[in-house]
């Protein structure tokens, strides 16, 4: 369990840098990525201090959760990158 709260931690610590450090996020066309992230981190909260196992499918909600996370987290990296990689280009041109 401790792993699990480090690992959501080190995600929320990461997609705060990420806002931070990048200009380009702030205006960012896809601002439902970051309501998701947001929604499935508090649904695995609530997943967490239920007292069952909502009928065996927990730890499958749990991961894919996880999953979720992980892959709306590289899907704002990637248009990050690609957005920074057009702001260099736009720069060299001039």
């Amino acid at each position: 369990m401790v792993k699990k709260f480090f690992a959501v931690g080190m995600m929320m610590g990461l997609l705060t840098f990420l806002a931070v450090a990048s200009p380009a996020l702030a205006k960012e066309k896809y601002p439902n990525l970051d309501k998701a992230i947001h929604a499935l981190e508090a649904a695995k909260g609530d997943l967490n201090k239920a007292p069952h196992d909502f009928g065996g499918h927990k730890a499958d909600a749990l991961a894919a959760c996880d999953e979720a996370i992980k892959q709306l987290g590289l899907a704002k990296q990637f248009r990050n990158e690609a957005n920074a990689m057009k702001q260099n280009e736009a720069q060299q041109g001039h």
